[in-house]
């Protein structure tokens, strides 16, 4: 009966892993699917505005519209739109024709890592180089309302990438990236910017937990 007891733990322990790795997945996609989503949808408002001369006051009208025809879904409030083109405006060439959302999966297995909820089995991403490259990994990887604080607080971009690689390592809030990024936290401490992308690995799994429950 023990041996019986100890091997059906065994199998639930082994599948409830696989469906959290399995979530995981999900929300990193997910959420990177939706950063991907909204800079397109400020590259088509900036493309309108510059070809047809739309002004400020075709926000709200598209935002009524958009409402109107998709009920079901958030985050199209003329607040929001505006949004969209400011991050289109700050990441004008981050999402090229044809580029994939997030960094691309390596062909390896997913390997272990200890994370702030322990160890766990996480997938293991090729590291982006350069600065439009760490940017993406930065960008994709936050929920849009980190990133809607990075762009309006944060303007040079090294730096901006600092506080992205904090937020993902420490679990910050919004709020709390807020307050670091006020009391210049990256003055503080002097870290260097140059090593975000060898940190994504260890946060994803903490990181998908509370991805999808920012409210923008």
């Amino acid at each position: 009966m023990s041996t019986e007891l100890a091997i059906s733990k065994d199998l639930l322990a082994e599948i409830k892993s696989r469906v959290r790795q399995a979530q995981q997945r999900a929300a990193l996609s997910a959420n990177a699917e939706m950063i991907r989503l909204y800079w397109d949808i400020g590259r088509i408002i900036a493309a309108r505005q510059q070809e047809e001369g739309w002004g400020a006051s075709v926000i709200p009208r598209l935002s009524a519209a958009l409402k109107n025809e998709l009920p079901e879904e958030k985050g199209f409030s003329p607040t929001n739109l505006k949004r969209m083109t400011q991050f289109l405006s700050e990441y004008p060439r981050i999402f090229p024709k044809g580029a994939q959302a997030v960094p691309l999966l390596s062909a390896g297995p997913p390997v272990q890592v200890e994370t702030g909820i322990g160890a766990q089995l996480v997938p293991q991403f090729d590291s982006p180089s350069g600065p439009d490259g760490l940017a993406l990994a930065a960008i994709t990887q936050l929920s849009w309302g980190h990133n809607v604080v990075l762009i309006q607080k944060v303007k040079h971009l090294a730096t901006r990438v600092w506080y992205a690689r904090q937020a993902l390592e420490q679990g910050w809030s919004r709020a709390d990236l807020t307050v670091q990024i006020k009391t210049r936290a990256h003055e503080r401490q002097g870290t260097a910017v140059t090593n975000f992308s060898h940190t994504l690995l260890a946060v994803h799994a903490s990181l998908a937990q509370g991805l999808l429950k920012d409210p923008y």
